[in-house]
């Protein structure tokens, strides 16, 4: 890890390796989180795909500069995901009301994933989807304006869909929906 490479000769602060591996800490995390941290600092570690850029924020103010300057201007909102209750949508069958598409100036814009760690962390990156909100009425009477992205090409990150869905790569649109703390930085 970083760590080691940079400063070999020091042991690592215990609050960072904390932070890395909550379980070594009095109040142990389970295994599911400890995994969840390392492989966020790996993801995070890890270089941009091809004609990507990408960041991990770990603020609002580095999110918004991140797609600020990835976008390249500072005149941007955010869509998201949103229910009409708290707490998560529940996995049930939805009906599709509407679909209205998300404009996207320039046709660029930055997404950003929550991610597994011991604070908040976004994993940013600059994409190129299509996006669109979709209405959707569950079961039980629940209401979201769900945020969808739509990838026409073969973009790393969607290598996998392609490959479950068992068509060639960028021969169709693979879409599907960001949850709800994810968000798309688009220009005004």
């Amino acid at each position: 890890m970083y760590w080691k490479i940079a400063l070999p000769t020091s042991p690592m602060p215990g609050a960072i390796r904390d932070l890395i591996n909550p379980a070594s800490s009095a109040g142990s995390a389970s295994k599911e989180d400890t995994v969840g941290n390392v492989s966020t600092l790996a993801e995070c570690e890890a270089a941009p795909q091809a004609g990507e850029a990408k960041r991990c924020a770990t603020s609002l103010e580095s999110m918004v500069e991140f797609a600020a300057s990835s976008l390249g201007t500072r005149d941007v909102h955010a869509v998201s995901t949103e229910v009409d209750r708290a707490g998560p949508a529940p996995r049930q069958a939805y009906r599709v009301e509407a679909v209205r598409p998300v404009p996207v100036s320039g046709g660029d814009m930055v997404a950003c994933h929550g991610m597994a760690y011991a604070y908040a962390v976004f994993g940013c990156h600059t994409t190129t989807a299509a996006a669109y909100m979709v209405a959707l009425s569950g079961a039980d009477g629940t209401r979201a304006e769900a945020l969808a992205a739509c990838h026409a090409d073969a973009a790393p990150g969607v290598a996998e869909a392609y490959k479950r869905l068992g068509v060639a790569p960028g021969s169709v649109p693979v879409c599907h929906f960001l949850p709800q703390d994810d968000m798309l930085w688009v220009r005004n």
